[in-house]
């Protein structure tokens, strides 16, 4: 944290707090805005297709990685900078690696002179002087003019002319300084600068320290930032999209068509309902629900293939959805093989304790990494079977009972390997049920904290379950406040289109 006059150098409050995760989740950016919608952020109306010019393009570009950005920030309590380097035996660190031995090189051939040549050291304190202002709040006056006073490059331009630069004692100077504004994490990297004697060593060693400094100063923005941006946040970035739409054409394709599925899957359920109806009037048009076309559009995101665009709308969080899913697949199969266990061996295992945490304990390494291409789901399916079978039979030796025969092993085992079949009845049971509480829990007010009942089948992974739809269920609350009046014109067109033309034939009129 940057110091003022009042604060004491080595207080707690004018540090930073240790960064805990990485960065990579900021690759969340897609190039794929491509719609005619353009609009207020109140409320969104079309415009016809309009070429863009490059900078109208870069322009558009920034906004996406400004708004995905403040969205990460606010949403993700663990986002943070990491500094990261190139690897050593790869060909950019080996690059970066030679031209950085060259130029240290450089400057300790230059100091060994005689006369001394000081004019590459100079421009290193000018630019540690630059790092150094750049962590000071703007009322540090004190500490940034004494900065300015003793790194004052003219004054030690002077100094190199008539030999008498005391590079020890400037560099002395800056450890003592970078000590009293680093983070408490760098207290060992500052004394390790103190224990270093070689002057251009030392050099590059400050360099690599204040690295690191730049990059607790941003966590330590970020953390400021982030109650500000989640008050904030609707509006902020409902402003930013609304931007993206009037600088790229084209921005909704996708969210329009993703919603246009959902539509098509609402109207195809509802037709399905009324051919099994007797006396229904097959001539009147159905009513379908805006809501229910959306929540089912949020609920294909929990199968989408990921390989694809996601819709515009959801990509700040695409990761956040994509890991969902995987963890979801995860519990589908766990649950799978549980309720197979059930009915095939349900008699050997109502008295073993804790039989429903112990069979995740034996699934979930397992199927670590299930949506990898290379998984072999199958294999792992069949080690989960058998491990199930140990487990069963060493808790029927200990209570003296009769083992699973060989039959019935085989049996479960193949059972359990069937999971992976397509329309295996046990796993489309399963995922249903899955469904059914998921959409359940969307048709809950956002404002209720109560989980809706859990259906049948789902006991065993009921607190994974609970825990999972709660984050998405705030995914998707989220996203309807932000995007609301996005999606609102979209239904209207696709659910009403004769009102549409309506309006934008008075609109044309009144023109």
């Amino acid at each position: 944290m940057p110091l003022n006059d009042d604060q004491n150098s080595d207080s707690d409050s004018s540090r930073l707090s240790e960064s805990t995760a990485s960065s990579s989740d900021l690759e969340y950016s897609r190039q794929s805005f491509n719609s005619d919608s353009s609009s207020k952020p109140s409320s969104p109306a079309s415009s016809p297709p309009k070429a863009i010019t490059f900078d109208e393009l870069m322009a558009a570009t920034r906004n996406l990685s400004n708004w995905t950005l403040a969205h990460e920030i606010a949403v993700n309590a663990n986002f943070c900078i990491k500094h990261e380097d190139y690897p050593q035996n790869s060909f950019a660190g080996t690059v970066k690696q030679i031209v950085h031995k060259a130029f240290w090189d450089h400057l300790e051939s230059e100091l060994n002179e005689d006369p001394p040549e000081y004019e590459h050291a100079i421009k290193l304190f000018e630019e540690i002087r630059e790092i150094l202002l750049s962590f000071l709040t703007p009322g540090a006056n004190r500490i940034h003019n004494q900065i300015c006073e003793v790194l004052d490059t003219d004054l030690i331009r002077q100094q190199a002319e008539h030999n008498a630069v005391d590079i020890p004692g400037l560099a002395n100077y800056i450890i003592n300084t970078m000590g009293k504004l680093c983070a408490p994490i760098r207290d060992n990297d500052i004394k390790q600068l103190k224990a270093t004697d070689n002057i251009v060593e030392l050099l590059r060693q400050i360099f690599h320290v204040l690295d690191l400094m730049k990059v607790d100063m941003a966590n330590y923005t970020i953390k400021s930032l982030r109650p500000y941006l989640w008050h904030n946040l609707v509006d902020y970035e409902r402003t930013k999209f609304q931007e993206i739409l009037e600088e790229t054409p084209g921005a909704l394709n996708l969210t329009t068509e993703w919603i246009k599925e959902s539509i098509e899957d609402e109207l195809s359920s509802v037709s399905d309902e009324s051919s099994s109806s007797p006396g229904a009037d097959s001539s009147s048009k159905p009513i379908i629900s805006p809501t229910l076309v959306l929540n089912n559009g949020y609920l294909k995101l929990l199968q989408w293939d990921y390989c694809k665009t996601i819709p515009e709308t959801l990509i700040t969080d695409e990761v956040r959805l994509q890991e969902l899913r995987e963890k979801l697949n995860q519990l589908k199969i766990i649950a799978c093989v549980s309720l197979i266990t059930n009915n095939m061996v349900g008699a050997a295992i109502v008295d073993l304790p804790d039989f429903a945490d112990h069979l995740k304990r034996i699934s979930l390494p397992l199927l670590e990494g299930m949506n990898k291409k290379s998984f072999d789901l199958k294999e792992a399916l069949n080690a989960i079977g058998i491990q199930i079978c140990s487990t069963v039979n060493k808790s029927l030796s200990e209570r003296g009972l009769p083992t699973l025969s060989e039959e019935m092993q085989s049996n479960l085992m193949g059972q359990i390997a069937h999971i992976v079949e397509k329309n295996n009845p046990v796993c489309s049971l399963i995922d249903k049920r899955i469904q059914l509480f998921m959409r359940s829990l969307l048709a809950l007010p956002s404002s209720q904290k109560c989980m809706p009942t859990m259906p049948g089948g789902l006991s065993v992974i009921q607190t994974e379950m609970e825990l999972l739809g709660s984050q998405y269920a705030s995914i998707v609350n989220f996203n309807k406040k932000v995007y609301g009046p996005f999606y609102a014109n979209i239904l209207r067109k696709l659910l009403f289109p004769e009102a549409a033309v309506e309006k934008t034939e008075a609109e044309t009129s009144s023109n």
